[in-house]
């Protein structure tokens, strides 16, 4: 055993230990582990030296392992659903936590055990991965950590979201571009997000005259990383593939856009199983329209589209049905319209980040905020004010400010997780998520997988970056 190892499991109290036959990780106190065992070794995982942290990822990922908690895909789940297996009760929260991502997600498996969700997401999109300072296998330890900690027992479901392509890179230097994102999905799969969502919908070209036309560029690019993932992903898993057809169109998604991709598309992959869900486009967007003074404008969501589109996807080619983007800024009191449409998937982001800014301490913020304007200046708009720029802009300042963040005072810490714990449960309640553990375990299996520590000392790829 080398002496990062020990110095590591001292860290922890000596609360977990290693076989000397088989070299797995044990538990051997998970009421020390869990008081601050855990705490110091996601310290070291996220800021520690490269062999530290490599050190420390891979005992949160085998004690994970060693207490049934496991990186899982969601796409039996969602397909049962699209064949009407399951029932159509649930919108699938999938949750982007940008900063202070352990506490965060701490108070996401608090609200989870009480209220007995099974069925939720943790997500990072390609362009978080950069600016929040978070590469995938920092976020999986994170989480799989919070859970540790919490007592959460189960799957956990962990996804790459908008692995986007950079429509003008792929036309400058296609091949640079494409092995780009095939480095960052084996990055992805390689830390157990088996939950990958590819959005190749920036190559569609709305100027043509057709929508099999606009869609041509875009479905012929997943296609190829669809049938890339089949062909990477682990022994035992079936990862769960979404792809999307609207993020660069100005008008919501119609049934012609869905049939022009899904009718290419399952013409032409070669390896099956296909898409588990496809995300569209249906009035949202991003971050929400942020008002001169601040304030988020409220959106409208055509409902009735939603329940078209996923209805279509369910029943014409048996997908989970469809997934929507850009939602946190609505209120809670429409969540259930989710629901109730048929989405089998809500993405949420900015709420998460706008919460924990205004519960940060008020000296962090204005720091973080000055930062801002010295260094993100170039993100501000001409006829921006200085509260539409700090709204739009300030999701900059998690990378540079995540140990900052990480180190305010316990007392603090434990406030932002009670306010976190008390959305996660209405949100979870909104979309309908509570009581579907025994869902979720009828269908969903999982598999040991253990690792070495050379597994977590693999470089990140510079192309990977944007």
């Amino acid at each position: 055993m080398s002496e990062l190892i020990r110095t590591a499991l001292a860290a922890t109290g000596n609360s977990i230990g290693i076989d000397a036959d088989t070299g797995h990780v044990g538990v051997l106190d998970e009421v020390l582990l869990r008081s601050h065992g855990i705490d110091a070794l996601v310290y070291l995982a996220v800021f520690g030296s490269p062999q530290r942290q490599a050190v420390a990822r891979w005992l949160i990922w085998e004690t994970a392992q060693a207490l049934s908690i496991r990186p899982a895909s969601i796409h039996d789940l969602y397909i049962g659903r699209g064949h009407d297996r399951l029932p159509h009760t649930f919108t699938t929260p999938a949750m982007n936590l940008r900063a202070m991502s352990y506490d965060v997600a701490r108070a996401a498996f608090n609200a989870a055990i009480r209220h007995k969700v099974g069925a939720f997401i943790f997500e990072l999109s390609r362009s978080e991965m950069t600016y929040t300072d978070q590469r995938p296998a920092e976020y999986t330890s994170v989480i799989l950590a919070a859970a540790i900690k919490e007592g959460y027992r189960g799957p956990v479901f962990l996804q790459g979201d908008h692995l986007q392509v950079n429509a003008k890179n792929y036309v400058a230097h296609t091949d640079v571009e494409l092995n780009g994102l095939r480095h960052l999905i084996n990055e992805c799969i390689h830390a157990g997000f088996y939950n990958i969502e590819l959005d190749t919908s920036t190559l569609a070209d709305m100027t043509k005259a057709t929508q099999d036309e606009q869609q041509h560029a875009n479905v012929e690019l997943c296609v190829s990383l669809s049938d890339y993932i089949r062909t990477h992903q682990p022994p035992n898993v079936v990862i769960a593939i979404g792809a999307e057809i609207g993020e660069t169109s100005a008008r919501n998604s119609d049934l012609n856009d869905l049939h022009a991709f899904m009718d290419h598309f399952k013409h032409r992959i070669h390896h099956h199983p296909g898409l588990s869900k496809l995300s569209v486009r249906a009035g949202t967007s991003p971050g929400g329209v942020v008002m001169p003074d601040g304030s988020v404008a409220l959106m409208t969501v055509d409902f009735e589209t939603l329940s078209e589109l996923s209805n279509a996807a369910r029943r014409e080619y048996a997908m989970g049905g469809v997934a929507q983007h850009g939602a946190s800024t609505l209120p809670l009191e429409v969540l259930n319209r989710f629901v109730t449409s048929g989405a089998i998937e809500v993405h949420l982001a900015t709420a998460f980040q706008n919460m924990l800014f205004e519960q940060l301490p008020s000296a962090l913020v204005t720091e973080m905020y000055d930062w801002l304007f010295l260094h993100a200046a170039n993100e501000r708009k001409p006829s921006d004010t200085d509260r539409q720029f700090i709204y739009k802009a300030r999701r900059l300042a998690t990378g540079p400010f995540k140990k900052l963040m990480w180190n305010i005072s316990d007392f603090e810490k434990a406030e932002i997780r009670r306010e976190f714990e008390g959305y996660f449960t209405r949100l979870f309640e909104g979309l309908g998520v509570t009581d579907t553990t025994g869902t979720v375990a009828s269908v969903v299996s999982t598999h040991e997988q253990h690792k070495k520590v050379e597994d977590f000392l693999v470089a990140v790829p510079e192309s990977v970056a944007v």
